[in-house]
């Protein structure tokens, strides 16, 4: 009877190690979270993505280029607007739509976290794959000769893979390379235009400085060249991020302003080397 007791003790014992190992290994295998703070860094997106069920509502605004005084930095110049709307299918499953206001276009975006950075590093990044298809509804005659236009010139497209880590609570780093198509661009002969076809390469960071205060960089550069002399510029910006469990607000400097991804990386003609930067600015509400 002693022995059986005993045997018993010993097996409740072993089962309930057994199942300590078990929940302090899921512990430590749990994702990681807030890489990112927002589906957005500055102007790339982030392998973040809503909540199931949450929405997240985007405005994005970019004053023009910093003169002088007398169009007060750009704050009088002409300024180019975005209105979006995100919508989380799952945890991992977003999809959106937006519209902008230079060159009319109306955008429908898609996003899916592939890979989830884990505490324990036994999944050492995250991944998502980020798409968009965007509609031009300027006047036919923008698209080339009348003869020639088909409704779906007026298309573009925008697929990149997102790689990030949280490497502590401070710094999160992301690298995402990306494929540009446009159905319809500029050529000004049969030598010199825009190609249809763009590789690129994008890199963002954001180092959180005290409390929910960040500091943000961005960089994108266009891989392929276009037949022309003078190559669109690379894009840079750096800003600051003040958010909260419902409401993101970055205020920052850039050398472009068309906000779509994919124009500003092929049609960006602004150097920020030369001083040519304006100020934008970007506020995401969650639901």
């Amino acid at each position: 009877m002693k022995k059986t007791l005993l045997l018993l003790v010993l097996s409740a014992f072993a089962v309930t190690l057994t199942a300590q190992e078990e929940a302090q290994a899921e512990e430590k295998s749990k994702p990681v979270r807030f890489t990112f703070g927002t589906s957005i860094l500055i102007d790339n997106h982030t392998v973040a993505t809503p909540y199931k069920g949450g929405i997240e509502f985007e405005i994005h605004h970019r004053f023009s280029l910093i003169e002088n005084i007398d169009n007060l930095f750009g704050i009088y110049g002409a300024a180019n607007t975005r209105l979006g709307l995100n919508y989380g299918i799952t945890d991992r499953i977003m999809i959106g739509a937006g519209t902008t206001k230079d060159y009319k276009l109306q955008d429908i975006q898609w996003k899916y976290l592939i890979l989830q950075q884990t505490e324990d590093n036994s999944m050492p990044v995250s991944l998502s794959y980020y798409g968009n298809i965007v509609l031009d509804l300027r006047e036919k005659a923008a698209f080339g000769p009348l003869e020639s236009y088909r409704d779906i010139h007026r298309l573009s497209y925008f697929n990149q893979l997102i790689i990030a880590r949280k490497f502590n609570e401070v710094f999160s780093f992301q690298i995402a390379p990306s494929v540009i198509y446009f159905n319809s661009v500029p050529r000004f002969s049969n030598e010199s235009g825009y190609k249809n076809l763009g590789f690129a390469l994008s890199a963002g960071g954001k180092a959180t400085v005290f409390g929910s205060h960040s500091i943000l960089i961005e960089y994108d550069q266009l891989l392929r060249k276009q037949d022309l002399e003078i190559q669109p510029k690379p894009n840079l910006s750096l800003g600051w991020e003040i958010g909260t469990a419902t409401h993101t607000f970055q205020l920052f400097v850039a050398n472009y302003s068309q906000i779509i991804n994919q124009r500003n990386l092929v049609f960006n003609t602004n150097d920020f080397a030369k001083g040519e930067y304006l100020v934008g600015f970007n506020i995401t509400v969650r639901f």
